[in-house]
């Protein structure tokens, strides 16, 4: 396992994830604001703890990189397919852990209350984030990683 390249590939998948929650209402799907939604998480979880968006942000783009890692030490070597598919499975895992654990742990119900339109953002935002964790990495392991702090071919 390579943590730095996984680290960099967790940030890249989270930030690509995040463009997309803010862009999705643009096609119709309801705002998700990750950053208000985990910082008033935090603030329930501690009274003394005085939170804003920005610590919820930053600790959605440490979750991202920490799944990364997760993924490129247990699941690469583990789910079937090229790096991509093993990637977009990835994300389905994220998804139903996001769905089954994080969502109720927020207030937001299994499956988001059966919110078909929060549940279509959320997986299509995890099969893209999963998707990139997975062929970001993979190149990395094809022997094609990150150069000169670019992602072409090393």
């Amino acid at each position: 396992m390579n943590p730095s390249h996984a680290a960099t590939a967790g940030l890249i998948g989270t930030a690509v994830m995040t463009a997309l929650l803010l862009i999705e209402p643009s096609v119709g799907l309801p705002k998700i604001a990750m950053g208000q939604v985990l910082s008033t998480a935090l603030g329930l979880a501690s009274a003394h703890l005085a939170t804003g968006p920005a610590l919820g942000w930053l600790l959605h783009f440490i979750v991202g990189i920490v799944l990364a890692l997760i993924y490129a030490g247990y699941f690469d070597q583990r789910l079937p397919g090229p790096p991509l598919t093993r990637g977009v499975l990835y994300g389905v895992l994220v998804f139903l852990l996001a769905q089954l654990v994080f969502m109720p742990l927020v207030g937001g119900g299994v499956f988001s209350h059966g919110d078909l339109e929060l549940l279509a953002g959320s997986l299509v935002g995890h099969l893209v984030y999963g998707g990139l964790i997975g062929w970001i990495y993979g190149r990395q392991t094809l022997g094609m990683g990150c150069v000169g702090g670019g992602l072409l071919p090393g």
